[in-house]
């Protein structure tokens, strides 16, 4: 039998407004559910999705936080944000719903180069 193959998703959209960020979840639960060793990176306005108390209602949108809180059911827990995003967004990394390791522009080249497929939403 061959071996898995490694999906790096780098989320790159705000969490609300577009269905990426719901699609990129859904890619990365199924992924999952066939074994296959999954990474998160969140870059760009896509940092806005690990925030915690997020309320989506007011624009009638459902919230991620049922999704991303899921993940490490799935054994998905290779989580990135980029360093450049979070400190552009003035972002505070105690404020993020999932731990996520901070990587830096070099560490972000290594994630793509390191993963069979790569999948950008």
């Amino acid at each position: 039998m061959s071996e898995k193959k490694s999906v790096l998703i780098i989320n790159r959209t705000a969490p609300y407004g577009s269905s990426n960020a719901r699609e990129a979840l859904d890619v990365a639960l199924t992924c999952s559910i066939f074994e296959m060793p999954v990474s998160l990176l969140y870059t760009d306005d896509g940092v806005y999705q690990l925030l915690n108390d997020q309320n989506p209602g007011a624009i009638a949108q459902k919230n991620l936080q049922a999704l991303l809180s899921s993940l490490p059911m799935y054994d998905i827990d290779q989580i990135y944000i980029s360093e450049t995003s979070a400190n552009d967004k003035e972002l505070d990394l105690s404020d993020l719903s999932l731990p996520a390791q901070v990587v830096n522009s070099t560490e972000i080249a290594k994630l793509i180069q390191s993963h069979d497929t790569v999948l950008t939403f």
